[in-house]
């Protein structure tokens, strides 16, 4: 948890931006990665120079080289922990002439630490701006993991609450249910194929450091965890930066965050390897079918991103991987043939297991899409039986665009203990504790907020239809019945009243 001091300072940088000129959000955070990522490359250099004196072993690994660059700059000066003493104008040309050069010739190397800096440039051109925000970050005690990922969390939410570019960033409550649903093991190989800032890759490792602890004092494991247990895919580089630094405060220290058009690229080399998909992918409506994967064609013709991506988690799953993903309401009963092709896939030749539909408020200010989460495995075999829905009223907060917490703190997201009374404005924790005990799901009434549909009642629908409101019984009250004689003296006193009501009017007006 962060404390008030930490936040405000975050909050002062960030003005800082502003005020020195730099407004949009997306820069803001692009080059306070930028800086972080410097800042991380000075420690790990720091790390490594420690080793030798503790060991008495030369130095293994060297981030800045003996030296100088070929401007002829000491390397040594490129380090935050000496530009950060220069006076403005001499830091302003140490960072802008050497410090990004440097970064932008790690990526060209293929750097695990630069892979993402090939284009890396200064954002702004004003010396003290750039002294101030140097110093105040520095002065942010960031020395252990969770402290530094809090941070950089909090730093992105600044994302959200601006509105235009908040389509990045998935809440993360809505994550974090996600992650418990599915419950990672240290065994699975995690993907998102539209990774943005990887809040679902970062979710995922920190429900494994709380949850299986001994994992990263296992050799084996700890290094499945560190370099191939988190992959993730974009085509917007700016994303693919922020969420490389995002894992990388986390504590993951190589994940796969690679440039891919997910839906436009084959899938040869990845078919069949994930075992776990997590995914809110951009649904931006109508592609080609020219820019399309041919592999994904073969599973459903269709030009819709929603359905395309769908095909695509089914393509990277391998057998028994689990997938739990956000889809647009349409996906649930669209009426085409492709739409229909999807959901008969999940229902007959895959398992479909649970439909969560989300409020329609939950993603606002910057979209009021209705949507669902849908957890399935992938069989090739089927296996459904029963599908579980739930109808998610509440998730804590308000579902305007203000988005406004309805409870306390400790009373938000998917592990809070709550009252009946508090339930009904969050309902995370109790869909996590109704999907851990489904066999009690059973005998719950349509009428209740979540309930089963047999797989053999979704079939003989001829749509396989998955929209909650299709099954879904509404619990009606009983109804006083009244006699015809009875409406109509009530009637004929009702229009008694309004006739001396207009005499009384008339009169007052006369």
């Amino acid at each position: 948890m962060l404390t008030g001091t930490i936040r405000t300072s975050i909050d002062q940088i960030w003005n800082a931006f502003w005020s020195g000129g730099v407004s949009n959000p997306l820069s803001v955070i692009e080059q306070l990665t930028f800086l972080l990522f410097i800042k991380r490359l000075d420690e790990i250099h720091t790390r490594e120079e420690s080793k030798p004196e503790m060991l008495g072993t030369p130095m293994e690994r060297r981030i800045f080289p003996d030296g100088a660059d070929d401007k002829g700059e000491a390397y040594d000066n490129l380090r935050w922990s000496r530009f950060k003493n220069f006076e403005p104008r001499e830091m302003m040309r140490i960072v802008d002439e050497h410090v990004f050069p440097f970064l932008r010739q790690m990526g060209e190397e293929g750097s695990s630490y630069g892979t993402h800096m090939k284009d890396a440039r200064l954002g702004f051109s004003n010396p003290n701006l750039l002294a101030k925000v140097v110093q105040m970050l520095d002065d942010i005690p960031m020395e252990d993991r969770d402290t530094k990922g809090d941070v950089f969390e909090y730093m992105l939410g600044k994302i959200a609450s601006a509105g235009q570019n908040g389509q990045f960033r998935t809440p993360r409550h809505i994550i974090k249910l996600m992650v418990n649903l599915m419950a990672p093991t240290p065994k699975d190989i995690i993907c998102d194929p539209a990774v943005g800032t990887c809040g679902f890759l970062v979710a995922a490792g920190e429900y494994l450091r709380d949850h299986h602890p001994r994992m990263l004092r296992d050799p084996e494991q700890r290094d499945h965890f560190h370099n191939s247990m988190f992959h993730g895919f974009d085509f917007d580089s700016t994303m693919l930066r922020i969420g490389a630094m995002n894992m990388t405060l986390h504590g993951v220290d190589n994940p796969d965050i690679a440039y891919r058009d997910s839906l436009a690229e084959e899938h040869g080399a990845d078919e069949g390897r994930y075992s776990l998909i997590l995914a809110n992918p951009p649904f931006a409506g109508s592609l080609d079918y020219d820019t399309t994967s041919k592999d994904l064609l073969k599973i459903v013709k269709t030009k819709k991103t929603e359905l395309l991506f769908m095909a695509l988690f089914l393509r990277l799953m391998r057998t028994g991987g689990r997938a739990a993903v956000v889809v647009p309401d349409g996906v649930l009963f669209g009426s085409s043939k492709a739409h229909k092709d999807i959901r008969k896939m999940l229902v007959e030749d895959h398992q479909l297991e649970a439909i969560i539909k989300l409020p329609s408020g939950v993603f606002r200010p910057y979209a009021g899409v209705s949507c669902a989460i849908v957890i399935f495995t992938k069989t090739n075999s089927g296996g459904t039986e029963n599908v579980w829905f739930y109808d998610m009223a509440e998730d804590g907060y308000t579902l305007d665009d203000k988005r406004t917490p309805k409870l306390d703190e400790d009373k938000l997201g998917v592990t809070a203990t709550l009252t009946e009374e508090e339930h009904s404005k969050n309902n995370l924790p109790d869909i996590l504790t109704r999907w851990q005990t489904l066999d009690a799901e059973a005998d719950r009434p349509r009428t209740a907020q979540s309930f089963m549909v047999p797989a053999a009642e979704i079939i003989a629908t001829g749509s396989w239809d998955l929209s909650l409101n299709r099954y879904k019984e509404i619990e009606h009250e009983e109804v006083e019945h009244q006699s015809p004689a009875e409406i109509i003296a009530e009637l004929r006193a009702l229009e008694g009243e309004i006739t001396e009501g207009l005499d009384r009017l008339e009169g007052m007006l006369g």
